[in-house]
């Protein structure tokens, strides 16, 4: 059982973005950014699918700052294999081009297996799992929150509002979009990271040619403006009430 986890670097919205001199587009010049959140509840799915089957798991990233580490640490989560896309990503990749890389990639490797994060925050056209999943001609599903792995097939969780819970099985091979893991991805001590990297190995694949066709096209970013202010109400409980009241039949509520 051979399962691929490809991840990708997404802006850190702890910081505040801005934007660069053009306009249409953030300013990466100090920019922090991370591991996508759901792409790290798709490792973490694929250690616990290894320590179970005995999968063997290969977690992708494109070159970027502290992309080497991040592979570092998903080894010594327990992945594999670790591979860095190399190229010309200054201007970014969108889902598109990184699919069909990524595509041509796993044609070559044939995972049984392919996990990617359901989304990514700063995804503008569609996430990567479901355009993955066309460019192989593979099933595809969403927002899973659990995978078993059984007789070549895959038995999917998916949860529901009102603490509804769906199971699906699904033929392998087969692209999943996981919105979260069984568990919280694990935490990893930097001292077992360091060592991890005195043995293991990053394999770089170069990517010569990107098709960015079907991708959106950016001409204008802004921060919205506020339209209007929110009013204070003073005055007495009583008075507060009846202004808010009247305001409630005022807007046609009451």
């Amino acid at each position: 059982m051979k399962i691929a986890v490809p991840i990708k670097f997404v802006p850190d919205l702890v910081e505040e973005l801005t934007i660069d001199s053009n306009g249409a587009a953030l300013d990466t010049s100090w920019l922090r950014f991370i591991i996508n959140e759901f792409d790290d509840h798709a490792i973490e799915q694929a250690i616990l699918l290894k320590e179970r089957a005995g999968a063997e798991v290969t977690v992708i990233c494109a070159e970027g700052d502290g992309v080497d580490d991040i592979l570092f640490a998903t080894a010594a989560k327990g992945a594999d294999s670790l591979v860095k896309l190399t190229g010309d990503f200054g201007g970014g990749i969108n889902s598109h081009a990184a699919a069909r890389a990524l595509a041509d990639l796993f044609k070559e490797s044939k995972p049984d297996l392919i996990l990617t994060g359901v989304q990514g925050h700063n995804d503008l056209d569609g996430s990567v799992g479901a355009l993955l999943a066309e460019y192989l001609g593979m099933p595809f599903v969403g927002y899973v929150a659990g995978v078993a792995l059984s007789d070549g097939k895959a038995v999917i969780r998916k949860e529901y509002p009102g603490g509804i819970i769906a199971e699906m099985e699904i033929k392998l091979p087969a692209v999943l979009g996981i919105q979260a893991a069984e568990q919280p991805p694990r935490y990893v001590a930097y001292s077992k990271i360091n060592q991890i990297m005195k043995t293991a190995k990053i394999e770089d694949r170069a990517l010569a040619n990107l098709d960015f066709n079907g991708g959106a096209t950016v001409s204008r970013m802004f921060k919205p403006k506020a339209a209007s202010q929110a009013t204070m109400i003073q005055g007495s409980p009583d008075e507060v009430a009846e202004r808010v009241f009247g305001l409630l039949k005022e807007h046609g509520v009451m």
